[in-house]
């Protein structure tokens, strides 16, 4: 029969918050309950009885509780197909059948992040509580399983609609979520003994958090978000965001990340590249001069700051249409501008972390690599010309090499004053590159004299070091390393420019 009604519950689980009203339910349902520990002591001081496990094994808890439930008695009357049989050795042995199996598991990942004592934390690797969701789920057809507090509420209602009865699609949904549950587990158990492998034997990854997005990144893709975007930041207001939304924002991220700890910074972002970024003493400053590095494409872009957005600067932004706007802290009356258009996605970023690792798919596999978290600073830099850069112009290098490295390869950036004012990003050659962003930078009415520029790899010829030059570009950094090198220094050498190298390439694909 597809609908079955519970008779017997095997109840034993770690976490007990949510668990009194489907005991509760269980009880007035008239099922037998079994349990252990200090569930069973749970369930007693509830004035409601139970049969502990021990009574129906015959053993009692060992091993400082490692074995309570392994035993054909327990594992016999979950996993018994409910066929003449299995039925008829289950009476051969004594066996009850159990119906319904509510189990979770050891908080192994809380502890991990809790702990560095290994032999906490091998402790918290779950034996019987796994068995019991895996057998219970594989016998789907007979037994229903929890393997969560986060599925007592569904349980409850199935309960109370079908007067103490699961149907087979509930018990097929329940042992889907338990293997959910169980192979996260195991995914999480895994990443902690494979932590410090230098060429990992697999890859996985689990992520126990969804949200189906309107679509994906053109309206005829589906798309899904896997993550926990709260962990990140908070959503103040605004519409649900999309795929497109959360690329572009992940890339906000990384750019301001560069400048989390710096005077105030506002960067523009559009299709993932930085279309604008500047720092000054003020958010508003910021925010102009971003702006002015580009005031088209910022349209439609998405917007974030290093610090708390203020009034003043919330009034600047507001004349033109963004989709998202980043910041750590927003000032109320800030808040309470930016808000009155509906549409509009307000985020308060929590932190500016990145991931060590990322990943993406390709082929018929994934790959994966160590995020690029490397970020020059002045003692990283290499003078390969006669002459040394000023203070300024190191000072304004240090910035361009942040902003190229987050601009799609081949890439340059251009800056001036702490100000990115022309880039180039995504081409197919390094001069085509920077003709890109100088014709940018004169688009947008900026003069080059005295500016500096950042490649996000080496140049195999002079030719970029020679249009730079003509352009009014002063000085130079990139990550060296062509056999060609000195062809650039040459240049630079003769017409009184100045170049560093870093060692370090920021190829981004």
């Amino acid at each position: 029969m597809a609908r079955k009604s519970i008779k017997s519950a095997l109840i034993s689980v770690f976490y007990k918050d949510g668990l009194e009203p489907l005991i509760r339910e269980l009880h007035r349902d008239g099922v037998h309950l079994y349990s252990t520990g200090g569930t069973q002591k749970f369930i007693e001081e509830l004035g409601i009885p139970v049969t502990a496990v021990e009574e129906l094994t015959g053993y009692p808890s060992i091993l400082d509780g490692r074995v309570k439930t392994l035993h054909p008695k327990v594992f016999g009357g979950i996993l018994a197909r409910r066929e003449e049989n299995h039925l008829a050795q289950l009476t051969d042995y004594a066996i009850p059948e159990l119906d319904l199996v509510i189990v979770d598991l050891y908080p192994f990942e809380e502890t991990v992040a809790a702990t560095r004592d290994e032999r906490t934390i091998i402790e918290k690797i779950d034996i019987g509580g796994i068995s019991l969701i895996r057998a219970a789920a594989k016998n789907y057809n007979d037994v229903a399983v929890v393997a969560s507090r986060n599925d007592y509420g569904f349980l409850l209602e199935v309960l109370r609609e079908k007067n103490g009865a699961t149907e087979l699609s509930d018990r097929f949904e329940l042992a889907r979520r338990a293997f959910g549950v169980s192979s996260h587990y195991d995914t999480a158990i895994f990443s902690y003994f494979n932590r410090d492998m230098t060429a990992p034997s697999a890859f996985k990854q689990s992520i126990e958090s969804s949200e189906v997005l309107r679509y994906g990144e053109n309206p005829h893709q589906q798309g899904v978000f896997f993550g926990q975007l709260e962990e990140m930041f908070t959503k103040i207001s605004g519409k649900a965001l999309s795929y497109n939304n959360l690329v572009d924002i992940d890339a906000a991220v990384g750019i301001i990340a560069e400048f989390a700890d710096a005077a105030p910074t506002f960067a523009i972002l559009k299709h993932t590249n930085t279309c604008g970024v500047a720092t000054r003493p003020t958010l508003l400053e910021a925010w102009e001069a971003a702006l002015a590095a580009d005031n088209v494409s910022a349209f439609g872009g998405i917007l974030i700051a290093n610090t708390t957005l203020d009034l003043a600067t919330a009034e600047a932004v507001d004349n033109i249409f963004y989709e998202v706007i980043i910041a750590p802290d927003f000032a109320p009356e800030a808040l309470e501008l930016l808000q009155k258009k509906k549409n509009r996605i307000l985020l308060q970023a929590k932190h500016f972390k990145i991931q060590n690792k990322s990943f993406r798919s390709l082929l018929n596999g994934v790959i994966q690599q160590d995020s690029d978290l490397q970020t020059e600073v002045a003692t990283d830099l290499t003078t390969v010309t006669d002459r040394t850069p000023t203070a300024a112009e190191v000072q304004d290098l240090l910035f361009a090499s942040k902003c190229v490295k987050h601009l799609k390869s081949n890439g340059i950036a251009l800056v001036k004053s702490q100000q990115l004012i022309g880039m180039g990003c995504g081409q197919t050659s390094r001069v085509d590159a920077l003709e890109q962003a100088i014709a940018k930078a004169k688009r947008f009415g900026f003069s080059l004299e005295g500016a500096v520029m950042a490649s996000d790899a080496f140049f195999p010829f002079p030719d970029c070091v020679e249009i730079a030059d003509q352009a009014g570009i002063t000085a130079v950094i990139q990550p060296g390393g062509s056999i060609r090198d000195q062809d650039s220094t040459d240049y630079c050498n003769a017409h009184g420019m100045a170049m560093v190298t870093t060692g370090v390439r920021h190829f981004k694909h």
